[in-house]
């Protein structure tokens, strides 16, 4: 047993002591590592929908008591429902002040303090203006120092008319002005659209709007949850659609969600769906579908609807969307959110027991950030271990030295060719090579910072100009890496090393960016992994007649004309390759395969930046241009090299010396 031990350790130990004198083994695992870290990360994925790695929802806040309650809203409320629809059915078509003061005058009515804000913003050009108008519930039990907000807008987010939504807010402010029982004020805020006026009042509720915003002339304590509806049918509805996603995939807590499903299907029995999935049968297909459609919208960032404003500010905000025509009235409605309102008002502190990352593939099911996250991170990992490898090769002397490493004893070099040469010792025994680290830096970091000219462009440009500026970027997306790898080439004249060094510098950055991006937002960084996967693997192109080593007096043979012929046609599918995997090429794909309008969906993300901070396309500017260059440059490099003349001469153990191209 003793010797068994013993002979294990003789075995390791001279496999450490051959690897140490000639490590190049180890070069060929980072691939094949990297390999099986990006299929484990996409099968961890798939694997999640299982009922072994998934879970039940359920409540963690047991003050919330959701069902619990008897609902009221019924009988002679549906008269006053109907009554205020028919009110603003008078106004509907006249301009938006005339609207305003008639939603002001309900209010008032019904003994509500009521306010208006004024607001403006632009964004490519186009100016959205309008006016908020609210009104506050004071708790007769509370202090005023927390609050509750329910939300209608006058447009829904696909742009219908939510008359009878609204009409169900003004409703429910006086169905629950009567009531003695609330422990948080209740402000009822009708924003005329779904976009800009919920994002002018919670930044002006937290003194963060800008000049062009109004402050707000009433308010009340810390919002501790908001609940926003759209009914624009004119008839009885089927089910709930939940809205959850809020700007830049951020969710609210997920004890609200369990709240509204608990009270919505257990309590009224009314179908809730998510994701727009319909007739969800709780099996493994829809499951993945609802989980994809929702890590999608995580992943783009963008506000989902009127509540998504809100979650930005750590107030847990949903939206209830009427769907299908059954036989659910709006009574249904006001009841499923009075039961929502009540459990919120039940609380003690402000949501924080339960879970703010998760993916949902169902009502009851879910999946928590210790169970999904490894897939992210895995993903991100396989850039960090080639990183690694490549950072390894590049200190390494291999026995067969690159064509522009001359072999030379410093003693036999006249002047001249010393001060045309750049000299790096290495160490004789481990064959280490110095590394010469200022010019990759200088390009990796000059390229990121290059990505900030589409994402300024996009952001500035009127709505006009953007299909233009997109058309523009996509032919530029060839151009710019081809005449950088030129000027690089030409007049930097970068060594075999410093190309492997930009690529690893490239792919750390990478990695350690979609590790830091998984914690935030974890679609978009596994998204952006899967996107980038191709990366890892453009490695840098050898030119077979470079190896060669021939004279520039020479003829090409055959062989050497089908080589360069072989090594363009790659470097013209890798860079084809890396095009296609540029934002602005995928950006135009997609809204060619679903008739998308490119100015809209650049409006949009316009829009996002200027108003909701979104900065989505921040991590999805610059990455497949950085390595476009590299691939063009190495390609370049080796063409150049290629027609140069190159003597071997003897090995020397003192220094390898990396020659600059001759002019």
């Amino acid at each position: 047993m003793r010797c068994s031990s013993v002979n294990k350790l003789f075995a390791i130990a001279t496999l450490v002591a051959k690897l140490r004198h000639d490590p190049r083994p180890l070069y060929k695992l980072p691939p094949y590592i990297s390999v099986l870290l990006v299929l484990v990360g996409a099968i961890w994925l798939l694997l999640l929908p299982l009922n072994e790695y998934s879970r039940e929802t359920y409540i963690s806040e047991n003050a919330l008591l959701p069902g619990q309650v008897h609902t009221y809203f019924a009988g002679s409320e549906q008269n006053i429902f109907r009554a205020y629809r028919q009110e603003l059915d008078t106004v509907k078509d006249l301009d938006y002040s005339f609207i305003s003061e008639k939603l002001q005058s309900v209010f008032r009515e019904s003994g509500l303090k009521v306010a208006t804000q004024n607001y403006e913003y632009q964004s490519s050009g186009n100016v959205y203006a309008g006016q908020n108008v609210y009104s506050v519930i004071h708790a007769p039990r509370g202090d005023g120092t927390e609050a509750m907000v329910l939300i209608a807008s006058w447009k829904t987010v696909d742009g219908e008319l939510n008359l009878h939504g609204v009409a169900l807010a003004l409703t429910l402010a006086r169905y629950f002005k009567r009531w003695s029982l609330w422990s948080k004020d209740i402000i009822f805020l009708i924003t005329p659209d779904s976009k800009s006026g919920a994002q002018a009042w919670v930044d002006a509720y937290h003194d963060m709007h800008p000049p062009s915003v109004q402050p707000l002339p009433l308010k009340s304590g810390a919002l501790q949850g908001a609940i926003a509806f759209e009914h624009p049918q004119n008839h009885r509805f089927e089910s709930l659609h939940i809205l959850y996603d809020g700007v830049n995939g951020q969710l609210p807590n997920l004890d609200l969600f369990n709240t509204a499903i608990a009270v919505a299907r257990g309590q009224m029995g009314i179908p809730v769906d998510l994701q727009h999935v319909w007739n969800h049968d709780n099996k493994y297909q829809k499951r993945l579908q609802t989980m994809l459609k929702g890590m999608i919208r995580q992943g783009l960032g963008h506000a989902a609807g009127v509540h998504s404003s809100f979650i930005p500010y750590h107030i847990d905000a949903i939206t209830f969307q009427t769907i299908g025509s059954g036989w659910e009235d709006e009574m249904a409605l006001g009841r499923s959110i009075e039961g929502v309102v009540r459990s919120i008002n039940n609380l003690l502190e402000h949501f924080h027991q339960s879970f703010f990352f998760y993916l949902l593939m169902h009502t009851k099911r879910f999946v928590s950030i210790g169970t999904y996250l490894p897939s992210a991170m895995l993903i991100a990992g396989n850039f960090t271990i080639m990183a690694i490898g490549l950072w390894l090769k590049s200190g390494r002397r291999t026995p067969n030295a690159p064509l522009e490493t001359h072999l030379t004893p410093l003693d036999s070099k006249s002047g001249e060719e010393k001060q045309n040469a750049t000299t790096i010792a290495i160490d004789g025994v481990n064959r280490a090579v110095e590394r010469h680290l200022s010019l990759p830096l200088a390009l990796v970091l000059g390229l990121h910072f290059l990505g900030a000219v589409p994402l300024f462009t996009f952001n500035s440009l009127p709505h006009n100009l953007l299909s233009y500026a997109a058309y523009i970027f996509a032919v530029a997306n060839i151009a710019i890496p081809l005449v950088i790898s030129v000027v690089v080439v030409h007049f930097l004249r970068p060594t075999t090393q410093q190309f492997i060094l930009a690529k690893s510098f490239s792919l750390v950055l990478l990695g350690l960016f979609l590790s830091a991006l998984a914690t935030l937002n974890f679609s978009l960084s596994l998204l952006l992994g899967l996107v980038c996967t191709p990366l890892t693997f453009i490695g840098y192109m050898e030119s077979s007649s470079t190896q060669m080593g021939r004279s520039k007096v020479q003829p090409q043979t055959e062989a050497e004309r089908d080589a360069r012929a072989l090594l363009l046609i790659k470097t013209a599918l890798g860079i084809l390759l890396l095009y296609f995997l540029s934002p602005t090429a995928l950006l135009l794909g997609i809204c060619t395969v679903y008739n998308i309008p490119v100015e809209l969906v650049l409006s949009e993300a316009a829009f996002g930046w200027n108003v909701w901070g979104m900065w989505t396309q921040v991590a999805s500017t610059h990455i497949p241009e950085i390595f476009c260059w590299y691939w063009a440059a190495s390609v370049i490099d080796h063409l150049a090299r290629g027609s140069q003349p190159v003597q071997r001469q003897r090995p020397s153990s003192i220094s390898i010396e990396y020659w600059m191209l001759e002019d």
